[in-house]
């Protein structure tokens, strides 16, 4: 099984599949760009009503093309707060591609250590399962991490936190105990093939170690929170090779002790991810994978256990902890091209084989102009309707999607940004856009790959995705709309 392969296991690609591989792919990389199309009016999240309802959706493309691309929102400055999600973030900065976001205080064991040998960990809060600690946190709402354990215990870790005296912590968190941690010491690696995509080898750059996910509850609550670990020591922090730092950590803030009635927060600065929702573009933070390629990719911790998270094709059916989430093998690159997209395009055009750090101003300028995989999302916290924006959860269930021959010669291999549209896709013309077989390259029915990625949203960077800009095609969706 040559890409799913790589994906779970990490080994090369041998030389006969990769070839394969790669002659389905360069029949189908190539293709032109095409216009623009319309986008919502809409309003901000949490404090400003939902308005509207699924049903009430624009269709994409005035030239009546699929998918036909809007653009990526505002590209510089600093995004303003109604339009983050993740309320507890200090700021999105979009000059540098980062999201500072407050980082908290633990400890867990070392990584390949000696037992009883622990360390301090900094770790992040972006998601909780209750909604009303969300909102106290500013963090995202996610029900469906609620069901993150079913079937995988090791998909969430039990921590426990201090019970500091007054003197200790006149105001502030208590530290958390893990039971485990990522170890950042691996370097990355990420050769592009041939022609980019499949890569020749790669490795991921944060592994974790046993008993660790990024998915908490503390002991004593019922309550999941997605809290990934993304530096650890006292630093210094290595934010150029990231030997102590997550792949996407470009600076790391430790406060001094805060003075008598005040409160000094620590900080860390991430490189986030470009995508699309409901047609309009947002930004989010890929932390985790359950797979060594995805990992890689994603610049993120490998997190083995994941890759059972409830569960594969699950969406929103019962016992169900995933989204969906789609993303393109071959579609249109090239980075001045406003229809590129795809894991061919991010290779290309993303700087996907360089250390992501402030100083690579070359890498952050590809990313911000497009660069990344743009991938389009499912579910969205701004949804209009509740039971859409409370679908949302941030471990994605890649569905990935194959462009025909017919499409790239047509041209019709455009940039999908809008999850409906992608649906009507696949369910109408198969002679467009099928899914892929892992072990083969070539097409296949289209649906869940077996790929899964901790992708917490951060914030939209237009207008807030309310509604998609199609209807379903009949029998597309669950439960039917």
């Amino acid at each position: 099984m040559v890409l799913l392969q790589s994906l779970r296991t990490g080994r090369r690609l041998t030389s006969v599949l990769l070839a394969a591989l790669l002659g389905v792919l360069l029949l189908v990389i190539s293709g032109a760009p095409a216009s623009g199309a319309s986008a919502h009016r809409v309003r901000g999240h949490h404090s400003v009503k939902r308005r509207g309802a699924r049903h009430q959706a624009k269709r994409a493309g005035r030239d009546g093309s699929p998918g036909a691309a809007g653009g990526l929102g505002q590209l510089t400055g600093l995004l303003p707060r109604n339009h983050l999600t993740t309320e507890s973030a200090i700021q999105v900065d979009l000059n540098k591609e980062t999201v500072r976001l407050p980082i908290y205080k633990g400890t867990a064991p070392v990584p390949n250590g000696q037992a009883g040998q622990t360390e301090t960990v900094w770790f992040v809060l972006l998601d909780a399962s209750d909604s009303g600690l969300a909102h106290d946190l500013g963090v995202n709402f996610a029900p469906k991490l609620a069901n993150i354990g079913v079937g995988c215990q090791a998909c969430v870790q039990t921590v426990t936190i201090d019970s500091p005296s007054p003197a200790q912590n006149r105001f502030g968190p208590a530290v958390v105990h893990f039971q485990g941690a990522p170890d950042f010491s691996p370097t990355r690696v990420a050769v592009p093939g041939p022609s980019g995509f499949p890569l020749k080898s790669f490795q991921p750059g944060a592994v974790a170690a046993p008993g660790y996910s990024p998915f908490i509850k503390i002991d004593g609550s019922n309550v999941v929170y997605n809290a990934p670990i993304i530096a650890t020591g006292e630093g210094p922090f290595d934010v150029v090779r990231h030997t102590n730092t997550g792949d996407r950590v470009l600076g790391v803030h430790i406060a001094p002790p805060s003075p008598p009635g005040q409160f000094l927060q620590s900080y860390a600065d991430l490189l986030f991810v470009k995508g699309f929702d409901a047609g309009q573009p947002i930004v989010y933070l890929s932390t985790d994978a359950g797979q060594p390629l995805t990992a890689v990719l994603e610049r993120s911790t490998y997190v083995p256990a994941l890759n059972e998270a409830a569960y594969n094709g699950g969406d929103d059916f019962l016992g169900s902890s995933r989204e969906r989430l789609f993303g393109f093998i071959n579609g249109q690159t090239g980075g001045g091209n406003e229809q590129s997209q795809g894991f061919q395009h991010l290779v290309l055009d993303g700087h996907a084989g360089e250390d992501a750090s402030a100083e690579n101003t070359g890498l952050i300028n590809a990313l911000r102009n497009g660069g990344d995989l743009l991938n389009v999302f499912g579910d969205f916290p701004t949804l209009a309707s509740p039971r859409h924006a409370d679908a949302y959860s941030p471990l994605w269930d890649a569905q990935l999607g194959l462009w025909t021959e017919k499409a790239v010669k047509e041209g019709l291999n455009k940039r999908q940004i809008d999850e409906n549209q992608v649906f009507n896709l696949a369910a109408t013309r198969p002679d467009l856009l099928t899914g892929v077989n892992p072990a083969t390259g070539e097409p296949a029915p289209y649906g869940s790959v077996g790929v899964d990625i901790n992708c917490a949203v951060i914030a939209f960077t237009a207008d807030a995705p309310t509604a998609n800009l199609a209807e379903p095609a009949p029998n597309s969706q669950f439960p039917p709309l």
